[in-house]
């Protein structure tokens, strides 16, 4: 038995699987895993990482919040913002840390002080999800290869 996945923002459909063996969530209450008939769900997501598993092949995504509508049969995440952690530019990431810690340091107008609080908590989960997938010393299988060469 597996679970569809599709990861949704909205510019686009992110990534789909239909034949997945466990989803993990970054709910908005901690981590979440989800297995085929899984209870029906519908919850908010916070920021964190998405993996989505097949068999040894697995694919990660930087997600900054959202909803999930999980299914017995499928699981259908809503997010604000998801990027691939193949994707995640250590550099730029580096670079817009910096740049909203500084702001921040210096001090901002009320009206911007919001996003460049976002922006550091974007920077800062960007970079931990790199160094976790640095530190494992492997490569992990992507599962979606059509979708990856797309992004």
């Amino acid at each position: 038995m597996t679970i569809h996945v599709e990861v949704v923002t909205q510019e686009r459909k992110v990534f789909e699987e239909p034949e997945a063996d466990i989803v993990v969530l970054p709910g908005s209450e901690g981590e979440m895993g989800v297995l085929p008939r899984h209870a029906p769900l519908l919850t908010t997501m916070g920021y964190g990482e998405l993996i989505v598993r097949k068999g040894p092949a697995e694919e990660r995504f930087a997600i900054y919040g959202g909803v999930v509508d999980v299914r017995p049969d499928k699981v259908v995440v809503l997010a604000d913002l998801a990027e691939s952690s193949f994707n995640l530019d250590i550099r730029a990431i580096e670079e817009a840390r910096e740049s909203a810690a500084r702001m921040l340091q210096e001090g901002v107008p009320e009206d911007q002080n919001r996003e460049a609080q976002l922006a550091l908590r974007r920077a800062e989960l960007g970079a931990r999800i790199h160094r976790r997938i640095q530190g494992r010393g492997s490569v992990l299988r992507i599962l979606d290869q059509d979708a990856e060469d797309a992004e």
